[in-house]
């Protein structure tokens, strides 16, 4: 005889930790996206053209923004996709760092242990 309800997935801390780095993140972004938005629209300022020229440069950092939002709560919720996108980020940083000649320092270290406890909570996740 089955239980009539699911059993209930538990969100592991580290995920949980992730999810909310990630939503002050995506937040920061947001803010700074709006920022750079209403402040292209009075004067170009070379140093507010973190992404680019003013007007496309908010853009960039709005999507990236909403993208941010986005994993944080898929990652919150245990959704496969978000695993999924955070493999491939964290694949295509330590990709990165290998092109650069840079595999021992702290940052690739970092990543090669997200990369295996993301790997290691995979189960949590529907």
């Amino acid at each position: 005889m089955s239980a009539p309800y699911p059993p209930v997935r538990r969100l592991p801390l580290g995920v949980a930790i992730l999810s909310i780095l990630l939503g002050l993140v995506g937040v920061l972004l947001l803010v700074a996206s709006v920022l750079l938005l209403v402040l292209s629209t009075f004067a170009y300022s070379e140093a507010l053209a973190l992404f680019g020229p003013g007007l496309l440069g908010g853009i960039i950092l709005l999507i990236v923004a909403i993208v941010f939002l986005v994993v944080a709560v898929g990652l919150w919720r245990l959704e496969l996709w978000a695993l999924v996108l955070s493999i491939i980020v964290v694949l295509v940083l330590l990709l990165d760092a290998v092109v650069r000649g840079s595999i021992v320092s702290l940052g690739t270290i970092l990543l090669a242990l997200l990369l295996l406890y993301l790997v290691l909570v995979r189960r949590h996740f529907n």
